[in-house]
């Protein structure tokens, strides 16, 4: 999975940082994921190499405006695009009301299905959210001033790899007869031979894990939902020194993201959702945010506009590589 933040900002957007917005780009398929779409998330979109027209699904945490006003727009014209075959959107309770009260007040058809999923049921009986072949998503409720949750991906386990030459050495022709090997299926060839592709195949191979954790002050249904995780993306609204305010707006500081990443034993944290005050320039900025977390944990780093990430699984120490 490669994953790549279109907005890092909290509340407003600045001169170097947009809103709430990450995208996740799928293995082995031509598909986008959405999480949150701020303010102006469409024109981030023109502004990086993703297409929008490869957006199937988008995952709305809550229903403040720095999280959802890029909506409408952002749906708006993949419609007029005629490129879309259809979106799932999943989040709180008022999020299909939002969209179809903006929509019909605003004259706007939208030319392909579009369907929307509360995900408040699944998070509180800890049910999964979305699953296929490949992918799992899981929520939680977080603790917010409205209803928001954190969601994870979980790619599946992939049959190890193919020994090509083991194959070859057992003259098994190639062919669509080494797709079903690759599977780990037994075949029965030609010669009448039964053949166990599990006996072709290395150890299955771990599928890689990310959390996208944003708005809440610290709460342990976000440990237990982001442990393991190989990356945990989690808002860092405030510095430590700030924890009175954070508190009591229901936002987490650098050092209670950084607790969340530790007690869960993710890979790495990406922090996130940075508040305006601690542009350059000021007295304490985001660079004094991270240094606080990786004081807690030292695997962290800070997410600006534009920086994409590869995600794959972690067996010791992580194993995202920034670009």
């Amino acid at each position: 999975m490669q994953v790549t933040f279109l907005g890092t900002s909290s509340g407003v957007p600045t001169r170097t940082r947009n809103v709430s917005a990450v995208a996740v780009r799928l293995p082995q398929r031509a598909e986008l994921w959405l999480f949150d779409c701020g303010e102006g998330t469409q024109h981030q979109f023109m502004r990086s190499d993703l297409r929008l027209s490869q957006l199937r699904r988008i995952f709305v945490t809550h229903m403040h405006g720095d999280h959802v006003f890029g909506l409408p727009g952002l749906l708006a014209s993949l419609g007029l695009s005629g490129s879309s075959n259809g979106v799932d959107l999943y989040g709180p309770d008022p999020l299909d009301n939002y969209l179809q009260g903006v929509l019909r007040t605003s004259s706007t058809r939208i030319g392909y299905p579009l369907t929307v999923h509360r995900v408040r049921e699944a998070a509180e009986t800890d049910r999964v959210v979305f699953e296929d072949d490949d992918l799992r998503v899981r929520t939680t409720p977080l603790h917010h001033r409205v209803p928001a949750y954190a969601y994870r991906i979980d790619q599946k386990p992939r049959p190890g790899r193919f020994d090509v030459q083991k194959a070859q050495e057992l003259n098994i022709p190639p062919g669509p007869v080494y797709a079903a090997l690759k599977r780990g299926e037994t075949v029965t060839l030609e010669d009448g031979r039964r053949i166990d592709g599990q006996e072709l195949c290395g150890p299955e191979r771990l599928g890689a894990s990310l959390m996208y954790c944003t708005d809440t002050v610290f709460c342990e249904a976000a440990v237990q939902l982001a442990e393991g995780a190989d990356l945990l993306i989690h808002e860092s609204t405030f510095s430590h020194a700030e924890a009175d305010m954070a508190f009591q707006k229901q936002h987490s500081t650098s050092t209670m993201a950084a607790q969340t990443a530790r007690e869960a034993g993710v890979g790495q944290l990406v922090l996130t959702h940075l508040s305006p005050r601690y542009a350059p320039g000021n007295a304490v900025t985001a660079d004094d945010l991270l240094a606080e977390a990786q004081a807690i944990f030292p695997n962290t780093i800070l997410a600006k506009d534009f920086l994409s990430l590869d995600v794959t699984p972690s067996i010791q120490d992580s194993c995202c590589n920034s670009s």
